[in-house]
């Protein structure tokens, strides 16, 4: 298959920095779309695979699945855009396509593996996909995405992978006018979550372990903050929320979060991947018919209905720009949380 050289960044193993290097994108074929990268989101998710967290990473990786920039080329079947539009690439290229997951729109659910935007199987090169910290990409029309012309770019790419992990749950169970929500975590996903869930017309809770983060918390949309450390506070709103959306990426105690449930209520958790510590108690969930539960990002027909949303309710991003070059400095202050509230790489600075 004709392949084209392009610049991107990337890492060969779990310890050393990302760094430029050379990789082989495909020439577009005619369901294809080539899109050159404007700018990339720097999600968690990132991190976790350059240095190997989760144990299943293969080098070299290019990270990067918050993908916005103007299609430069199309092939020939290709009717969803055209060269000189925007366009989105989230967490996913392909799927099967065939099986009951993918059948329902839900191709994160692929029963027989979904292709990710970096480290999936590359059905068209072999090897393994690369991801948005690059010049260019090439993608099949079905899993691009048409970016509402109102929106910054810049602050749309966190969209494609923040926005929709929070997104899907809200729609999952059917938060809307009304509904209690609450968000435990201000971070890239969280503060997402918080502005979506404000968007769909929820009565929006914070939950934080410290009071410093109540103003900026309450600028981004959300009603009230509770302090998760204070037990009084905790009381208050014991029974109160249909849903909670958990963004925290580590391991941590989500009982007493389960404690302010309503009944029938449900703790989506979306931030981390691993065993609950310390172990959870099904008390309060057989007593209130209360529910924890999980959602992985979602689907190309979802997330484009997220989009279209954001669009509508001018919603966005809050970002920090930076320079592909800084990626490393960026991972460091990300494990610090020292951002507000995700990072995105002007791809232009690759050229550089």
């Amino acid at each position: 298959m004709e392949t084209t050289n392009v610049k991107a960044f990337g890492t060969d193993s779990t310890t050393a920095p990302l760094k430029e290097m050379n990789i082989q994108r495909r020439v577009a074929l005619p369901k294809d779309i080539e899109i050159e990268i404007m700018y990339c989101g720097v999600c968690h998710s990132d991190l976790h695979t350059a240095r190997n967290d989760w144990g299943f990473t293969t080098y070299p990786v290019v990270p990067g699945h918050e993908i916005v920039g103007k299609v430069t080329k199309v092939g020939s079947d290709v009717s969803k855009l055209k060269v000189g539009d925007f366009a989105a690439v989230g967490c996913l290229v392909d799927s099967c396509r065939t099986c009951s997951s993918c059948k329902q729109d839900l191709e994160q659910y692929c029963l027989n593996g979904w292709v990710g935007t970096y480290g999936g199987q590359d059905k068209h090169l072999g090897g393994f996909t690369h991801g948005g910290y690059s010049e260019k990409i090439v993608v099949d029309e079905d899993f691009v995405l048409k970016v509402p012309a109102n929106l910054d770019l810049a602050a749309v790419a966190p969209l494609l992978c923040a926005g929709i992990t929070t997104w899907s749950p809200l729609r999952h169970w059917n938060v809307g006018k009304g509904s209690k929500v609450a968000v435990v975590g201000l971070g890239g996903l969280g503060h997402m979550a918080i502005k979506l869930a404000k968007g769909l017309g929820a009565e929006v809770t914070l939950f934080s372990r410290t009071p410093d983060k109540e103003k900026d918390a309450k600028d981004l949309g959300a009603d009230t903050v509770i302090i998760s450390t204070d037990e009084a506070q905790m009381a208050s709103v014991a029974g109160k929320f249909d849903v909670i959306i958990d963004t925290v990426p580590y391991v941590h105690d989500v009982n007493p979060y389960v404690g302010t449930l309503a009944v029938s209520g449900t703790l989506v958790i979306v931030g981390y991947l691993g065993g609950l510590e310390p172990i959870l108690n099904t008390v309060p969930l057989i007593m209130g018919r209360k529910s924890v539960a999980a959602s992985l990002i979602g689907g190309i027909a979802e997330t484009q209905e997220m989009l279209d949303f954001c669009g509508k309710h001018n919603i966005v991003s809050e970002i920090e720009i930076i320079k592909m070059q800084e990626i490393n400095e960026a991972y460091e202050r990300m494990l610090k949380s020292d951002v507000k509230y995700r990072f995105v790489i002007d791809m232009a600075s690759l050229k550089s």
